[in-house]
């Protein structure tokens, strides 16, 4: 098989046992150095895919991409949802009406976010119905005051699936006695599971007309209807120009930038200033290669002169010398890249056992939006993180290969 004199004597250098072995102690630590780094920014970058993931998936499955309202309860609801839904990005369209107030049980207090919904058409627009660890929407009888809550909720409520829990309303009812907040007592139907903290914690469901009569309003009224788009990142211009076209001044919209949007771009520039902080890391590393080969160039002044006296070209030189530090970083990539996967495919399951066997939660839900460390390999992650160990070990490969070129036979063999 015909190879190239520089790739020939390049490859041969990079496999042989140098007689300083310093030098080869730094050429190791270089290519572990640089698989170091590919694998940290492996498993960082798919880290912050999984909290993107998540966040799209799971907390903006559960909470509306936007919502068309108006200040007065809306009557005929269907027939709004058909002008709403003859926009093509429009995926789905459910009516709701919303609530705040409290959840008391015992003398244990939570502040709630009622979301009254019709079960049938919630299930096209949110991703609830997958999370219900006891019960189902379907409970949510009209009638019953029925309510679901997350499994925070019903824990620092101490309830479970069959006990009641009373409402209180932050309206007021006024009496000859005076005046007394509004309450009412809710059979809990159900209790699910999303993972975020702020979910499982202050949000409730109840059925459409039981939250209508509580506001006193006539049980086919409705607070608005929540849309799902086939892009949630047009949600905002979308809802805003179909609400324009329902009436400029009749109703309004509201999107999940509003609520969720300044922690989504703060995910994704974390993503990017830890992707740039660890590219350095992997610079540093790279760079490494420089020291290596400028020791590798003056531990073989003498072979360098003998191949010249031979004929050798100073682009030949240089050749050898780059082929030999692309070698050490082409290796270490690889081996980076290798592991880098394996710990991007398994850190979820490694941290979830890490936390069973110390009995301590990393992430817990009331500080972040999920109580779990997610984790998604993207290919192009990957792509992009060799390609750029790849290049800056071929960059730092040039001025070693560069000073052995200008190497000269007489000056190099005087000693000899």
């Amino acid at each position: 098989m015909f190879r190239p004199l520089f790739v020939f004597i390049g490859t041969r250098y990079t496999r042989a046992k140098r007689r300083n072995h310093f030098v080869s102690f730094i050429s190791l630590t270089s290519m572990i150095g640089l698989a170091l780094g590919v694998v940290v920014m492996i498993v960082v970058l798919s880290v912050m895919n999984g909290f993107d993931h998540e966040m799209r998936t799971r907390v903006l499955g559960m909470v509306p991409h936007a919502t068309i309202e108006s200040g007065e309860p809306i009557g005929d609801w269907q027939a709004l949802a058909d002008k709403v839904k003859r926009n093509p990005q429009v995926e789905a369209v459910a009516p709701f009406t919303q609530m705040q107030g409290l959840l008391t049980n015992n003398g244990n207090v939570q502040k709630i976010l009622l979301n009254a919904i019709d079960p049938v058409q919630e299930r096209k627009v949110s991703i609830i119905d997958g999370f219900m660890k006891q019960g189902s929407l379907d409970d949510l009888v009209t009638g019953a005051f029925g309510v679901v809550i997350g499994d925070k909720a019903a824990t620092k409520l101490g309830v479970g699936v069959g006990d009641k829990v009373t409402f209180v309303s932050p309206e007021v009812t006024v009496t000859p006695a005076g005046m007394f907040p509004r309450m009412k007592r809710f059979t809990v139907v159900g209790i699910f599971h999303v993972g975020a903290g702020e979910l499982d914690g202050y949000l409730g469901v109840t059925n459409l007309q039981d939250l209508a009569r509580l506001h006193r309003w006539k049980p086919e009224q409705v607070q608005g209807l929540r849309l799902k788009f086939t892009d949630l990142f047009k949600a905002p211009r979308t809802a805003y120009e179909i609400a324009q076209s329902l009436g400029e001044h009749q109703y309004y919209s509201r999107d999940w930038t509003r609520t969720h949007g300044n922690l989504y771009q703060a995910i994704g520039m974390e993503k990017s200033i830890i992707g740039l902080l660890l590219l350095l890391i992997v610079a540093v590393a790279a760079f490494n290669i420089i020291s290596t080969l400028v020791m590798v160039v003056n531990d073989k002044r003498g072979d360098i002169a003998i191949l010249r006296t031979l004929g050798a070209t100073p682009g030949q030189i240089m050749a050898i010398f780059m082929v030999q530090g692309t070698v050490i970083g082409v290796v270490g990539t690889l081996i980076g890249a290798g592991v880098g996967i394996l710990a991007a495919l398994n850190v979820s399951s490694a941290i979830s056992a890490l936390e069973g066997l110390i009995g301590h939660k990393f992430l817990n839900a009331d500080v972040y939006f999920i109580d779990y460390l997610p984790s998604q390999l993207m290919a192009e992650d990957v792509l992009l993180v060799c390609g750029a160990a790849l290049v800056l070990s071929f960059l730092a490969t040039l001025y070693p290969a560069w000073r052995a070129a200008r190497t000269q036979p007489a000056e190099a063999l005087r000693y000899e």
